[in-house]
């Protein structure tokens, strides 16, 4: 069994509605899941785009990393994900942030995830589940928190 943290986003076709059915997606083969509160951020990419609903969720599982990235495409296939333009809009984007303690990168997978530490989208929910965490680096989550701690994100 591995930990996994996955994150959440979406900001078209009623981002709330997408994020909590995605949410009830991954229910279905995760276990012991917890979910962080849902965020509203401001676009990373181009301003021109709604803002997001953004959440982490927490889970156990028996999956490699390639099948639950399988599993994770299938889901925002199945919520009609379709990719417009790099950092741009999406009705459902489910990124891999943490896989256990591994460090994976190849063709189709970097865990963790390269983006991780400057998305207070990440960061934030991430603390909200596991304020001890301590990623494969050594790197102490509470200590990246600490440039988020004031973050402008508003809560749903």
């Amino acid at each position: 069994m591995k930990t996994v943290y996955i994150a959440l986003g979406s900001n078209l076709d009623n981002p709330l509605a997408q994020v909590k059915q995605a949410v009830e997606s991954l229910k279905t083969f995760a276990i012991n899941f917890e979910i962080s509160p849902f965020y509203g951020s401001k676009p990373v990419g181009p301003q021109d785009q709604p803002d997001y609903v953004n959440a982490v969720a927490k889970f156990d599982t028996d999956l490699t990393a390639l099948e639950l990235l399988d599993k994770l495409q299938s889901i925002e296939n199945d919520q009609g994900r379709v990719r417009i333009r790099r950092w741009g809009e999406r009705t459902l984007d489910l990124d891999i942030i943490l896989y256990g303690d591994e460090q994976i990168q190849n063709e189709r997978l970097t865990v963790p995830h390269i983006e991780m530490k400057n998305r207070e989208f990440v960061i934030v929910p991430m603390y909200d589940l596991n304020s001890d965490l301590v990623l494969p680096s050594g790197e102490k989550l509470a200590e990246i928190y600490q440039q988020f701690k004031h973050h402008q994100m508003v809560t749903f």
